[in-house]
């Protein structure tokens, strides 16, 4: 594939650097304009995907492509969105012509960002193998004070995934205000004891210094220094504000990305490995430019190291669908009737179609199936 051709494919990916000047002119000109950021991100992508339909198409992985200008928007987003959320946070808190109300609807648009976004490319990063990647991904996710996620999303999330001891995996007719009161304290717990154990079997104890927690912790309390130092104690609550509502965004995404789904209990604690169908996949193609190809995440989690450039579309008949992407799934999640009607058909379908053999479901329904061993 020529230079250009090239870049011609990878440029779609690159829409969310659209989000900026939103967010700026939200900013500074105040008024309806600070509702363009969840409106862009949530509809106009909906929309897009309405028109643009679905993109069924696959990179080789084996073909050698030159990925350049894919990984390019996952380094340069981290100081983007480091120095935009900066500057709103020195900005916002003094705006004479911005009211209370339109600040804290601009900061939830904030979170919008740094959780549709900033995470989803913290996710792809912490993925990687050189340093200043997986670094970029420890600034992007101090920046929503979730920096246990890295731990929690590698250590546990992907070795466990539909499986009991998988806090992120949601249970079957859970809705998502339930999922989220268990997952947000879950996570972080989960998250400390993988570390623990992993020094544990070093011969460590759980605080030593090379925990990584110690790296979150200090980098989280160094943003929570620079808000409150940039924008006083408006700026530290604003900061707080968009921080929740990434977490909110990144958790919803979880939510959706495994409902229902489990692998087989083999007996003992063991369970079958990690297959595509664990995974809802989608391939709306405008939604995947904006998320870089997450709905992909049959793919990611069949092959976790892969950029997601390379992550491959499955068919109906390898991997549970979607009928929307991300956007409208999870808005209709935020309403657990409707996302009962929607979803529990399809898990029901999903079983039908993978685990003919199983009968009594109430164990998987309930996370009461063994740990895995």
């Amino acid at each position: 594939m020529t230079t250009l051709a090239q870049i011609r494919r990878a440029i779609p990916f690159w829409m969310s650097l659209l989000l900026v000047p939103i967010a700026l002119l939200g900013a500074m000109q105040g008024g309806w304009t600070v509702v363009l950021l969840p409106v862009f991100t949530w509809y106009f992508f909906s929309l897009l995907d309405a028109i643009l339909g679905l993109d069924k198409s696959n990179l080789d992985p084996e073909g050698g492509d030159d990925l350049t200008w894919y990984r390019a928007i996952t380094l340069l987003w981290a100081p983007v969105q480091f120095v935009l959320l900066l500057w709103m946070l020195w900005y916002v808190p003094q705006a004479a012509h911005l009211g209370a109300l339109e600040k804290i609807v601009l900061f939830f648009g904030v979170g919008v960002i740094t959780g549709t976004v900033g995470i989803n490319y913290a996710h792809e990063l912490m993925h990687q193998r050189p340093k200043y990647e997986r670094a970029m991904a420890d600034l992007l996710l101090a920046m929503v004070l979730y920096s246990h996620f890295r731990s929690e999303h590698l250590l546990v999330h992907h070795r466990h995934v539909a499986t009991p001891r998988d806090t992120v995996t949601a249970r079957y007719n859970e809705g998502f205000h339930r999922f989220f009161a268990r997952v947000v304290p879950g996570g972080a717990i989960s998250a400390f004891r993988a570390e623990a154990a992993m020094l544990a079997r070093r011969g460590l104890g759980p605080l030593h210094r090379s925990n990584p927690f110690w790296r979150y912790w200090a980098l989280q309390a160094g943003m929570l220094a620079l808000a409150l130092a940039l924008g006083g104690w408006t700026g530290l609550a604003l900061f707080l504000w968009q921080a929740l509502i990434a977490i909110w965004q990144l958790e919803l995404v979880n939510y959706v990305e495994h409902y229902g789904l489990t692998r087989e209990h083999l007996g003992a604690g063991r369970y079958e490995h990690v297959k595509p169908r664990h995974s809802w996949n989608a391939s709306h193609k405008a939604t995947n430019w904006l998320l870089i190809n997450l709905q992909r995440h049959s793919d990611h989690h069949y092959k976790p190291d892969r950029r997601f450039p390379l992550l491959q579309n499955y068919a109906e008949d390898e991997a549970p669908q979607l009928p929307y992407g991300y956007p409208v799934m999870t808005m209709a999640a935020m309403v657990p009737p409707l996302w009962r009607r929607v979803m529990n058909r399809r898990v029901r379908a999903w079983r039908k179609m993978y685990y003919p053999g199983i009968t009594d479901w109430a164990p998987y329904n309930s996370g009461a199936n063994p740990p895995p061993a």
